[in-house]
């Protein structure tokens, strides 16, 4: 980032001593984010009115300041201010834009018609991604716009099809414990009205393509998905396949449940998922090959800055890549931030700097303001926001650290540096969403980044120019000897995924707030006071975790019961018979055994826990131990030092989880119903009765 100097005015005023010229687009753009968070964290809807005029008064007070005030500090306070105000109004007007029908209740079996638009893996089955077109015995106008269900039979249909299934639809589950993935909610961006599961297979129909235009171009690239990714799967290889066609066309319905689990237990899932790490590669390796490729044009080179022409070609290239592999929400974040990057080089702007990452943060926000709340998001941005700081100050130091490690050497420092500051940019949103630390990827990251970077990518590059001559199975085969070098590396890293942490001490959203600044602080300071407000920020993080309560317990309303017996293990009993999600926190959690009667248990920090069995189990949680362990001292209420859960409450709780703080025991239930557009009341709800809306 380069400084403004005192005469240098930029959209959003002059140029501040403390972060640059850079710093106001910086200071926006993290505004937006947090309006838009802000709104998402409300437990009630707000008004739309009520919005538009707090966005109204926060321009008129940044336009103020911006033409009569000289205070950098003034202005920077009303930027953020019209961030926070802009944000919060995006989301809320995408939430009402997107709203479609949802199915309040689970139905009985109905036959449910239309286009098969995805296929995805699952653990119990394939899921199909299907728009509807009908459903028997449903009004029309409560037909939901898209459905997911799960296919366990033998699966004859693909993407682009017609398709006639009898199917069980239910309302899309929501969280069992404040701060979990939040389904629902993303279900209602996605328009995705209901989740079931389909009562012997799906056959085809004979009705045709939808009437819009959208929609036959939806379903058409569907199905070349589908066939993209067969004949992949095909020419890459039998072990290295499916991997290779979830990296060529987004689809992951080949790949071995093996795989994936290796992939994700070394950290690595990442590279499936394809994002920034895949378009950046393929937007890089096609401007170079053509920017390479213009300069021996000469008339052209000598008239025409050739970066100008590779930069749109590369953008060309990436959007198809985009296009052809699904568009999934975290692939249009990442190719936002392409074009902004190639962007700025046609308009002659320095393309890795953190304006371009702060015009890229506010496209996404203003156009899916919902994935603020979502890791992918905040994982993609933390990595890239502090890699382009780091990249900043490498680069001012490069000369002197070429000279003294050479250029190899210098190549796997940066490779390194690279690792290091990803993953612990990273860290903080990991355990927040996931409570997991896992040092070990930093390794795994180490080992397979150069592998996808020169060997995985120019061989799917040369599959692709190779491709009109129709040879472009040779490069796929390579592509494929490359994928199974890395799935090695995975399993490799994989059999130490047990030194993964798993604290049991939640990270609360007060020590997230001061990880995210403290981020913030590394990207936009400059100087010592970057340094101090680093360290102080994060000390604060640590601070507000290690004093937050400790989590003892939670029982699902999927019936599964999880426990923590240390300070770095999660163990799972399927104690009740339930339905809904478990926790995605807790999905590597390992199980334990409960006799037909019951048990007792140890449980961290002194607890313990006596489970009565039956048709209605009990758990009764303990602050601390009592000699023998006896219901007659499980009191109800807050402030005891125990509790008392009994499943029919926690079914119409949605789920409860129980926490310790010094001595006293607590529970926090699901998120309540009714109060936002994507947590409706169900009705006669198979989770039990539904939970009134909780006063304002």
């Amino acid at each position: 980032m380069q400084g403004g100097g005192a005469s240098g005015k930029s959209f959003f005023g002059g140029a501040s001593a403390l972060v640059g010229i850079d710093g106001r687009p910086l200071l926006f753009s993290f505004a937006l984010c947090g309006g838009a968070a802000a709104y998402f964290s409300l437990s009630f809807e707000p008004s739309q009115a009520f919005l538009w005029g707090l966005a109204a008064m926060t321009l008129v007070v940044w336009l103020a300041a911006r033409r009569w005030c000289t205070s950098d500090v003034a202005i920077a306070c009303a930027v953020v201010c019209l961030g926070l105000s802009a944000g919060t109004l995006a989301a809320s007007l995408r939430a009402s834009r997107v709203e479609a029908p949802v199915v309040e209740e689970q139905s009985r079996p109905a036959m449910l018609e239309g286009w098969v638009q995805d296929i995805e893996p699952g653990r119990k089955g394939v899921r199909l991604l299907i728009r509807v077109h009908s459903v028997a015995g449903m009004a029309t106008d409560d037909w939901p716009r898209y459905v997911r269900l799960t296919h366990t039979s033998r699966l004859e249909v693909a993407p682009g099809r017609f398709v006639r299934c009898w199917a069980m639809l239910r309302p899309p589950p929501g969280p069992s414990m404040p701060g979990e993935y939040d389904f629902r909610r993303q279900a209602w961006f996605a328009e995705l009205g209901a989740v079931g599961y389909v009562q012997g297979r799906c056959r085809g129909g004979a009705l045709g393509a939808p009437s819009d235009l959208l929609g036959q171009a939806t379903l058409w690239l569907g199905a070349a998905r589908r066939n993209l990714g067969l004949h992949v799967h095909e020419a890459a290889g039998e072990r290295a396949g499916g991997f290779a066609a979830a990296l060529v066309s987004g689809d992951r319905s080949f790949m071995s449940t093996e795989d994936s689990e290796a992939l994700r237990d070394a950290g690595l899932f990442h590279i499936v998922s394809i994002s920034g790490l895949h378009l950046s590669i393929v937007g890089g390796i096609v401007f170079l090959l053509i920017k390479r490729c213009l300069v021996f044009i000469e008339p052209l080179a000598l008239r025409v800055p050739v970066q100008k022409p590779a930069a749109i070609v590369a953008t060309l290239a990436c959007l198809a890549y985009m296009i052809i592999s699904g568009a999934a929400v975290e692939t249009q974040r990442s190719f936002v931030m392409i074009a902004v990057v190639f962007g700025a080089v046609i308009f002659d702007r320095a393309a890795i700097s953190l304006r371009t990452f702060a015009i890229a943060m506010m496209v996404v926000v203003l156009l899916q303001p919902e994935s603020v709340v979502t890791p992918g998001f905040q994982m993609s941005f933390a990595a890239t926001g502090a890699l382009v700081a780091a990249f900043e100050m490498w680069r001012d130091r490069r000369a002197g650290r070429d000279q003294i490690l050479g250029p190899i050497g210098f190549g796997a420092a940066s490779v390194a540096v690279t690792s290091l500051v990803a993953g612990l940019a990273t860290m903080p949103f990991a355990v927040f969403h996931f409570d997991r630390a896992a040092p070990i990827g930093f390794a795994a990251n180490l080992v397979a980044t150069p592998i996808v970077s020169f060997l995985s990518a120019p061989a799917a590059i040369a599959a692709f120019v190779l491709a009109p001559f129709g040879q472009a199975d040779l490069g796929l085969r390579l592509f494929g000897y490359s994928l199974e070098l890395l799935l090695w590396v995975s399993h490799f890293f994989a059999q130490f995924a047990a030194e993964t942490a798993t604290p049991n001490r939640a990270m609360p959203t007060s020590a997230l707030i001061a990880a995210t600044l403290s981020l913030a602080g590394f990207m936009a300071l400059r100087g010592r006071l970057r340094l101090v407000a680093v360290v102080a920020l994060a000390g604060v993080s640590l601070a507000l975790w290690g004093t937050a309560p400790r989590r003892i317990a939670h029982w699902s309303i999927s019936g599964d019961f999880f426990y923590a017996p240390d300070a770095s293990t999660i163990l799972k009993l399927n104690l009740a018979h339930g339905d809904g999600l478990s926790p995605l926190r807790f999905s590597e959690a390992s199980g334990f055994n409960c006799n037909k009667t019951g048990c007792e248990l140890s449980a961290v920090a002194g607890t313990s826990i006596q489970i009565t069995s039956g048709e209605t189990p009990d758990v009764c949680v303990y602050a601390r131990a009592l000699e023998p362990p006896d219901a007659a001292h499980c009191a109800d209420g807050t402030g005891n030092p125990s509790v008392h859960l009994r499943w029919p409450e926690v079914v119409a709780a949605g789920g409860r989880t129980v926490y310790l703080e010094g001595d006293r025991l607590f529970t926090i239930d699901a998120p309540a119903c009714g109060k936002r557009p994507w947590y409706p009341c169900a009705k006669n709800s198979i989770h039990g009765p539904s939970r009134p809306a909780a006063p304002d």
